[in-house]
């Protein structure tokens, strides 16, 4: 019963709230141009891959040193 009220309240507040989910602009608004294919790529793909493997090289690099002596 308790989580059929809650439910039911979550769900009419988040249908009451629905301008909060940015549908409308602001006074301030001011948004930039939007990213390329290969920017977006770019930023959220090859940026974390190549750091992924700096970080990985490193520590490799370091394990390696110490076995060694």
């Amino acid at each position: 019963m308790r989580a059929g009220v809650v439910t039911a309240a979550t769900t009419v507040m988040l249908l009451l709230s629905s301008p909060a989910f940015a549908n409308t602009r602001d006074d301030g608004d001011d948004p930039g141009s939007g990213l390329s294919v290969i920017q977006t790529l770019g930023l959220f793909v090859a940026i974390p891959l190549v750091l992924f493997g700096i970080i990985a090289g490193l520590v490799m690099a370091t394990d390696k040193t110490r076995k060694q002596g």
